[in-house]
């Protein structure tokens, strides 16, 4: 046994996880690596082939790289734990008329849950990706999050959801680098190739980015369910007619099928009456929102007036706010305007670089 202890690794066949399993490999860790399959796109009727996390290759490639370095590697298959939560959740998120963030959940509930599960198991210490955050722990002995060295990395807004006990065991070796420092690091190592791989930015079981295929695809009879509703603008006149509620998404402008002799965007969604708002890109300012569904992470509560930098979105820079707790939930004062509040989507709170904590954008 290791002195620096035992760690399962998640080993996607990437670039970041490759090179988090030899680092800690290096450090001392006894490491054991594990690749999850999650979904079979197949499946879904999709016509474009696997891609990113969920394909041969990959696989393939985190076995030669464990095999290589003298450390073991196996295969999950949490297809149908996945299955089940996951992607249930994206598609009635979107009947619900909100815009999910499916990779969150699959973080929080699923791979982080999935990975303790088996540590405990294999009687690991410690799990470990590949994410550009760093874990730290408070001298209130809570841990939390902070964001990574690299700002055009970092994943901090996407864990916002793990919980004390599965951050307690978490190691997240990228977070002091810059992501060309990695791959210098995978050269380093041997593997130019991987180096040079290219990353994957879709949703793993939407590999074409045509989500309302997919919703086509997995609802019977979506399409004549909710085809035919109306467009209107704020004061609820009707502008003409859309394909269905479930495939807009708040502030979307192209795409529209529809002439108003002046740019439009998708302001607000009702799916009780199949209609979808239009209106002016100033239209979607909004000053306060509510969020539900809340893990505290830096700290164990929100004091009422918190002040605190809130993301509504992953590539959101961030806008001052204030926070007031209201009944298990958090409404969000921001200070200025914020464009582009979409239910569904995440709210994250930083302090600083430290996540206090997180939430699903349930209304405005």
């Amino acid at each position: 046994m290791s002195r620096k202890g035992k760690v399962l690794v998640a080993m996607s066949g990437g670039i970041d996880s490759t090179v988090t399993a030899l680092m800690l490999n290096d450090q001392g860790y006894e490491v054991v690596g594990i690749t999850m399959k999650t979904w079979d796109y197949s499946s879904s009727g999709g016509g474009k082939k696997e891609t990113g996390c969920c394909n041969v290759d990959s696989f393939n490639d985190a076995r030669q790289a464990a095999v290589e370095h003298g450390f073991p590697h196996y295969i999950l298959d949490i297809r149908e734990e996945f299955g089940d939560f996951v992607i249930n959740n994206f598609v009635d998120e979107y009947l619900a008329g909100r815009t999910p963030n499916p990779c969150v959940l699959c973080n929080t509930h699923i791979k982080w849950r999935a990975l303790l599960k088996r540590a405990d198991a294999l009687g690991c210490d410690f799990i470990a990706t590949g994410h550009y955050a760093k874990v730290n722990q408070h001298d209130n002995g809570r841990y939390f999050i902070s964001k990574a060295v690299d700002a055009t990395k970092d994943q901090s807004y996407v864990l916002w959801g793990l919980q004390q006990d599965l951050l307690s065991r978490t190691l997240l070796p990228l977070g002091p680098y810059h992501k060309t420092e990695i791959r210098q690091m995978a050269h380093d190592y041997g593997y130019p190739a991987l180096a040079k791989k290219s990353e994957s930015y879709e949703i793993c079981f939407v590999p074409d980015n045509d989500y309302r295929g997919f919703l086509k695809r997995r609802v019977d009879g979506l399409e004549e369910r909710v085809s035919g509703g109306n467009f209107i603008d704020k004061t609820g006149k009707i502008l003409g007619k859309h394909k269905g509620y479930p495939f807009y998404t708040i502030g979307q402008r192209k795409g529209l099928d529809i002439a108003l002799g002046k740019p439009a965007f998708v302001t607000h969604i009702d799916p009780d009456h199949n209609t979808v708002t239009l209106g002016d890109e100033e239209d979607l300012n909004r000053q306060e929102m509510m969020v539900g569904k809340i893990n505290m992470l830096k700290y164990d509560l929100i004091t009422p007036g918190m002040e605190a930098v809130t993301k509504i979105r992953y590539k959101d820079s961030g806008a001052l706010s204030n926070l007031y707790p209201e009944n298990g939930s958090v409404r969000v004062h921001f200070y200025d305007n914020v464009k582009g509040i979409a239910p569904g989507q995440s709210a994250v709170f930083y302090d600083g670089d430290d996540v206090i904590g997180g939430g699903i954008i349930q209304r405005l």
